[in-house]
């Protein structure tokens, strides 16, 4: 089984294709190629516009396509083309598919214009001895996430659905970063793979059992806690009440003057400065609260009136920085550990763009030797903690029984992970 996912819920377009062998004891997973492409031009903002979003994935979209299935082995150029410019339409049959393209992306007029030239170039990817489409499925992202973002993947992926006539799989993007978790690292000597869940929920198996689980989700526009009795199976048990824990990484980087995006340039700094003496100390919101629920909007006042009453100095904001992340961090340790210890799971699960931050794992890893070393940590590699099409796939191969026409397909900005 091949699927090929799509991914635009913010500022990176991502295209993977994976193919997947079914065994009984687990899940064979090769990465056939796994392409980003990240807008940069949002950093001069200091953040994301969605509609300046959404012009770049329409301009990616197409090139990231090629490359994925070039990588792939599974691009071909149709006979008569070669290098030459893209052939015209031949009958009316392909000028009746063209019209339902472009009803499909009329409101991305630049790919459709894009798509249009690649298809007429290049041929479907199809196996004739199978009599069938060499991609099984295509799985793309519907939400959450910056809506005129969701719909362009959303839109592309309706409209190759059509054209190849490949059924999609919606995936939704916080349950991804979940899932990405049952990817083994990956390394030159291994193959990926994917643990079954079957396998993981039978006590009898040598795959341990990892339910219940609680997995922390914490990224620029989420930060949620989510009991998991099983794959599929999820309850938000805490979430912010106001900002999310890399938006305030990024506006308390904006504070300082540092440039976007300031999650991964707070921890850098904070790193280099080798843990400086911390003469400074900002709030933790919420740490002691009975429940479970996050809110770093106070976090983010404290650090804007103490930026105004201080010389941003280089060895202030070192020690701003190091007081910065070990705030958020405090809570969101902590928080997690005793909705772990509440509700007696067995393993605790990380994903989202934050998760790529290195201490948050250091610590998260020596909290738990102290306060129950039985409780599983899963974390994925830092390159997959980050928005990315595999981990699309991957979520779509878990939910590879519910394929859809593309007809039915549509965005949702605020969609949920469980209740």
């Amino acid at each position: 089984m091949k699927i090929l996912a799509i991914e635009t819920s913010c500022d990176d377009t991502g295209i993977a294709i994976i193919e997947i062998s079914d065994k009984k004891q687990e899940t064979n997973f090769k990465v056939l190629s796994n392409i980003v492409s990240s807008q940069t031009i949002h950093q001069q903002y200091g953040g994301v516009f969605p509609m300046m979003a959404k012009r770049e994935h329409q301009a990616n979209l197409v090139p990231v396509l090629k490359e994925a299935l070039q990588k792939a082995k599974l691009l071909k150029i149709q006979k008569g083309t070669s290098s030459a410019p893209a052939t015209k339409i031949k009958n009316q049959n392909d000028n009746a598919k063209l019209k339902i393209l472009e009803k499909i992306l009329k409101k991305e007029s630049d790919l459709y214009k894009n798509l249009t030239k690649f298809l007429e170039k290049y041929k479907k990817p199809f196996d004739h001895d199978q009599g069938k489409p060499v991609i099984d499925a295509i799985a793309v992202t519907h939400g959450p996430g910056l809506e005129p973002c969701l719909w362009v993947g959303v839109n592309f992926a309706k409209a190759l659905s059509y054209f190849w006539k490949i059924p999609v799989i919606p995936v939704n993007h916080i349950e991804a970063h979940i899932l990405v978790n049952w990817l083994k690292p990956i390394n030159e000597n291994s193959k990926p793979k994917i643990k079954n869940p079957k396998q993981i929920q039978n006590p009898k198996s040598k795959i341990q059992n990892l339910f219940p689980a609680v997995s922390l989700v914490v990224s620029g526009g989420h930060t949620q806690l989510i009991l998991m009795k099983k794959i599929g199976k999820y309850k938000i048990i805490g979430e912010t009440r106001d900002d999310a824990a890399g938006e305030c990484f990024d506006k308390a980087a904006k504070i300082l003057g540092l440039g976007y995006p300031g999650g991964p340039i707070i921890s850098e700094i904070a790193f280099k400065a080798n843990n400086p003496p911390q003469p400074i100390k900002l709030p933790r919101p919420m740490i002691n609260s009975k429940d479970y629920d996050f809110s770093f909007s106070g976090l983010k006042t404290a650090i804007l009136y103490a930026a105004k009453d201080n010389v941003l100095t280089e060895k202030y904001i070192e020690e701003m920085c190091t007081e910065i992340q070990q705030a958020i961090l405090d809570v969101l340790i902590k928080k997690t550990i005793k909705a772990a210890k509440d509700f007696k799971v067995k393993t605790i699960i990380l994903g989202g763009g934050v998760s790529a931050n290195q201490e948050l794992r250091k610590q998260f890893a020596s909290k738990l030797q102290i306060v129950n070393s039985q409780i599983n940590l899963l974390i994925p590699p830092k390159e997959l903690s980050t928005d990315n099409a595999l981990m699309i796939a991957i979520a779509g191969y878990f939910h590879k029984n519910k394929k859809a026409s593309w007809k039915n397909l549509e965005a949702n900005a605020n969609l949920r992970v469980g209740k």
